[in-house]
Formats: C-alpha cells, sequence, structure tokens
C-alpha cells in the first residue's frame, strides 16, 4: 500500500489509475478515489471533457454524481487523480490553481514516459503550497 495525504492506497487501485493513464495516452486521464477509514475503496474514472494531452476537464455533474455514491457507500472523496503524459508527475500550475477548490484533498498524478513506464506520485495542494505525500 501507497499513503496518500492521510489515506493509504492499495497496489490494486493505484493499478487502476496507471492502466488508465495509459488507455488514455496521449491524453491525459482523470477521476476521483474514494477514501473509508483512512484507506481508498475505489478509483472512479471519469471523462476528460478537453480530451488533451496537456489539461484535463471534468464535468461537474458527474463529479456530483460520484460524491453522491461514494457518501452512500459510506465513504468520501479522497483524491483527484490524473496522468501527466508530457512533462513529469508534479502538479503544474494550473493543477494548483484547480486545487484551491478541493482543500484536504489529495492530487495523485501518474506520469508517463514515452514507453509508457509510469511514475506515481501524491501531493497536498494547500494554499498555493506543494507538499509531497
Amino acid at each position: 500500500m501507497t499513503t496518500a495525504a492521510a489515506m493509504q492506497v492499495p497496489e490494486a487501485l493505484i493499478a487502476e489509475m496507471v492502466a488508465h493513464a495509459r488507455e488514455e495516452a496521449p491524453n491525459e486521464c482523470c477521476g476521483l478515489v474514494a477514501v473509508r477509514d483512512g484507506v481508498a475503496v475505489e478509483v472512479r474514472r471519469t471523462e476528460n471533457r478537453a480530451h488533451s494531452p496537456l489539461r484535463f476537464e471534468v464535468d461537474g455533474l458527474e463529479v456530483m454524481r460520484a460524491l453522491d455514491d461514494f457518501e452512500a457507500m459510506g465513504a468520501e472523496l479522497g483524491a483527484i487523480y490524473h496522468s501527466h503524459t508530457r512533462t513529469a508527475p508534479y502538479p503544474s500550475q494550473t493543477d494548483i490553481n484547480f486545487a484551491a477548490n478541493w482543500p484536504g484533498v489529495a492530487w495523485i498524478i501518474v506520469g508517463l514516459d514515452k514507453a509508457g513506464e509510469a511514475t506515481v506520485r501524491t501531493y497536498l495542494i494547500e494554499d498555493g503550497d506543494v507538499i509531497e505525500r
């Protein structure tokens, strides 16, 4: 298991995020991670409406449905994940700006190199400060 902010992420869920990133490459993928009692319990893929290798956009209605589903199963949003297919797995300024709307939520970034090899990093982004976990 990997610890993400204040949660543990089982390797199987990390593998799901990496698989999603590889499937969507060269575009960025994105999704949500549900957490219960400090442990990630589900990866929920979302559509990158930007269909871009440089950024992601998520439909707010899709996010709200996922959050309702998480709540119904006794979980909450623990992380937002996405991939970087052209840059290192470090939050971009766009990521940092977007994170301002999600305080306390971890950011998991799957970096894919040209060969498709993945590096997964987790960050907490608070008030513009980026802290790797």
